[in-house]
């Protein structure tokens, strides 16, 4: 008895275990392919809209180009060199928005939490980093690059400024919405304010830092190709830039097409992070 004892009590507390992680299992799976129809969705959308846009209005087919349009210019028999002029310059804004996304984020989130532990720091910082968001990108982006130089750095800092801010205001403010039943229950036990932040704290503040990184995703490309644009004359933006001043509207409208799709495309990656994340820390959302 004292042999069957055990395995009678410990084999359905082990199914129970095997059970709840299959099921969490199959609810990140549903959830990782509605992400990926959702995103699909979003890009046929915007390709309805821009071609009823095109043909609706009859727009000046000089300056203006449909989603066939881009296709042929992309795909067609003499397309090889227009491929490898616009997706050579596409991994650079790819690269460049990922860098500047994940820089914003992190640096966000950490500065969140210095703000969440020192209410001093926050008081004395936080004025006047909403002063400094405040002031247009585009008048501070020469005075980045003539301190950061005109290359990667450049483009982290001006990418980084548009992901850095909502998501310091959301995690901030989420990081103090827990209720304070559960911080007088951890201060009951005698926990640290450092333990109950990243045993309390922290993981409630996940669908906040999530929810942020979904809006600054996109923003992350436009402060990519805005960098582009005004200091570092590579990628996407510069691209475009060049089209414009030489008349070139195929190649214009396809990069702005590969912008719209990388950011419903890294939405997507954001989104699917968030159900497995939450999955773990928050399972009812």
């Amino acid at each position: 008895m004292s042999v069957v004892e055990p395995f009678a009590g410990g084999l359905p507390a082990l199914a129970v275990t095997t059970a709840s992680r299959g099921e969490m299992g199959k609810r990140i799976g549903l959830r990782a392919v509605t992400t990926v129809l959702s995103a699909a969705l979003s890009l046929v959308v915007v390709i309805g809209l821009w071609q009823l846009v095109v043909k609706g209005f009859h727009l000046n087919p000089f300056v203006a180009r449909g989603p066939g349009d881009v296709w042929k210019y992309l795909t067609g028999p003499d397309s090889k060199a227009n491929r490898k002029i616009v997706f050579d310059s596409a991994r650079i804004t790819v690269r460049d928005a990922a860098i500047g996304f994940g820089a914003g984020t992190a640096a966000a989130f950490i500065v969140a939490i210095v703000f969440t532990l020192k209410r001093g720091v926050e008081q004395a910082f936080l004025p006047i980093a909403m002063a400094l968001r405040s002031v247009p990108l585009v008048a501070m982006t020469p005075l980045i690059a003539l301190t950061f130089g005109r290359g990667i750095m450049a483009v982290t800092v001006i990418a980084g400024i548009v992901t850095f801010f909502p998501t310091l205001v959301n995690v901030s403010l989420a990081l103090r919405s827990i209720p304070s039943t559960q911080i007088d229950l951890m201060r009951a036990y005698g926990a640290s304010p450092r333990t109950t932040l990243l045993k309390v704290q922290v993981p409630s503040a996940m669908p906040a830092l999530f929810a942020s990184a979904r809006i600054a995703a996109p923003l992350a490309v436009i402060g990519a190709l805005l960098a582009e644009f005004l200091a570092t004359g590579k990628g996407l933006g510069y691209l475009m830039l060049q089209a414009v001043s030489t008349f070139e509207a195929d190649q214009m409208w396809s990069g702005l097409a590969l912008v719209t799709v990388f950011s419903v495309v890294l939405y997507g990656i954001v989104s699917a992070l968030e159900q497995v994340v939450l999955a773990r820390f928050a399972p009812t959302r």
